[in-house]
């Protein structure tokens, strides 16, 4: 580091190759350290003045999800974004990673995703045509870029999630809650028919 305070010459930052999944280094039989096995000693994390009495202390198995998550919408309809977050968070409880993501981050694909299946209930409402507001003209429907928007804000906070789960889990992970959520999508398009 120069005396201004910047970097000078050496490697760049995130370049070169990324690490190995801990998964993959333990299916090609590399040295990878696992929380539970490597030098981690769990009487550090208690403090001095924890009580002796420790059935008085108890533990939250979910942290609840935000009241916005769960609002009503204009329709009356609640958002359902507390169903996605629920249903994320057991499923990164189910590959041990649920402390590993954090709950805004969380919050934010639920939402994301939320939107986006609203949008393609507004199109399979109104169809993919629109009026223009002045010429009276067809246009496109605002409801579709909406909902790519929604559906590639959701994709990309999705990967960091996943991304975070492969990086950290020992357990194959098989199937992923978008799939039930397209699921519910295409059951609730027919059942509106």
């Amino acid at each position: 580091m120069a005396k201004d305070g910047t970097y000078r010459g050496g490697r760049r930052v995130k370049a070169g190759s990324k690490p190995d999944a801990l998964a993959d280094k333990i299916v090609a039989g590399k040295d990878a350290k696992i929380l539970e096995t490597c030098d981690f000693d769990p009487e550090a994390l208690f403090a001095p003045d924890e009580p002796d009495d420790v059935s008085e202390l108890f533990g939250e198995e979910m942290p609840s999800p935000s009241d916005y998550l769960s609002a009503r919408q204009k329709d009356g309809k609640p958002l359902g974004a507390d169903e996605i977050y629920t249903e994320t968070w057991k499923w990164l409880k189910d590959r041990r990673c649920e402390k590993l993501v954090n709950p805004r981050l969380l919050e934010s694909y639920s939402q994301a995703f939320a939107r986006y299946i609203q949008c393609e209930q507004a199109i399979s409402t109104y169809g993919l045509l629109g009026k223009h507001p002045t010429t009276g003209g067809a246009i496109a429907s605002p409801f579709v870029s909406m909902s790519q928007s929604f559906q590639k804000q959701a994709n990309l906070i999705w990967y960091e999630i996943f991304d975070i789960v492969k990086q950290n889990t020992t357990t194959a992970f098989i199937g992923s809650p978008q799939d039930d959520m397209m699921e519910r999508l295409l059951r609730t398009e027919e059942g509106e028919r």
